[in-house]
């Protein structure tokens, strides 16, 4: 298939043009009729006008310019669908209006992390995601303690949601086609920790370091005094040679309150 644009070797574009793949995001999406969706990286608009035949209204959040006149082809006559140049981690998301209760995106690999980890709290009309994302980021959002793909990012999203589906996704569907393989992970809202923001400093420090022990590692950050990390790891029942991997989310939830 030829495009009718350059891919942008630089933002990492990789098009969605298989339509097929487009009933598999409307189901685990449970796109409904009153839905206003938030889409980052339309790219040619496959996806958006997918959306915006099915739900009330679509924010889509494009950073290329140079798409701007395929995106109007594609979505000509679609008056649901608000096209927001510019690069989602800076634009004010919270502003839009009416606000987005879903997430729905092939989102660039190059901003997929912070974007889903940025919307937990930043966006909280959202209940429901359903991100096409790289194979390896899919599988780090809902990975188990003491696994190579658990990390900070694990812990966030687990401690503000629960995953609801999951579907691996070919790289034929894409043009160009990656270098890696991707996949669909959907997931609903459950509910932030009124601690959130002083939760997820006290997770990214944990992890900042991970070859070290969770108290140096905390140290290191500047969040607490080892001594005082040791203390509340007692607290919770866990030894002071513990590692950030070894923690379930809820241990680090209760592990925030006993350094309170």
């Amino acid at each position: 298939m030829k495009l009718p644009v350059s891919p942008n070797r630089e933002l990492g574009q990789h098009f969605l043009v298989d339509e097929n793949i487009l009933g598999v995001i409307g189901r685990l999406a449970e796109l409904d009729g009153e839905d206003v969706v938030l889409e980052v990286g339309p790219g040619l608009g496959v996806l958006t006008a997918y959306l915006a035949d099915r739900v009330a209204r679509v924010h889509a959040v494009e950073l290329d310019r140079a798409l701007e006149p395929h995106l109007a082809e594609r979505l000509v006559g679609r008056t649901n669908v608000d096209l927001h140049y510019g690069d989602a981690l800076r634009i004010d998301l919270a502003a839009l209006a009416p606000p987005p209760t879903k997430f729905v995106a092939n989102l660039p690999y190059n901003v997929a992390t912070p974007l889903i980890v940025e919307s937990l709290d930043g966006l909280p009309t959202i209940g429901r995601w359903t991100v096409m994302v790289q194979r390896e980021v899919a599988d780090r959002l809902f990975a188990a303690p003491r696994t190579k793909s658990y990390g900070a990012v694990s812990v966030l999203v687990q401690l503000a949601s629960e995953r609801t589906g999951f579907h691996p996704v070919s790289r034929t569907v894409f043009r160009p086609q990656p270098n890696v393989d991707s996949a669909l992970v959907a997931f609903r809202r459950t509910g932030l920790p009124e601690s959130y923001p002083q939760l997820r400093r006290l997770v990214e420090a944990a992890f900042a370091h991970r070859r070290k022990t969770l108290p140096n590692s905390v140290e290191l950050s500047g969040l607490a005094s080892r001594p005082q990390a040791v203390e509340a790891l007692a607290a919770i029942g866990r030894e002071p040679d513990v590692r950030a991997e070894a923690l379930g989310p809820n241990e680090f939830l209760a592990l925030e309150q006993a350094l309170r």
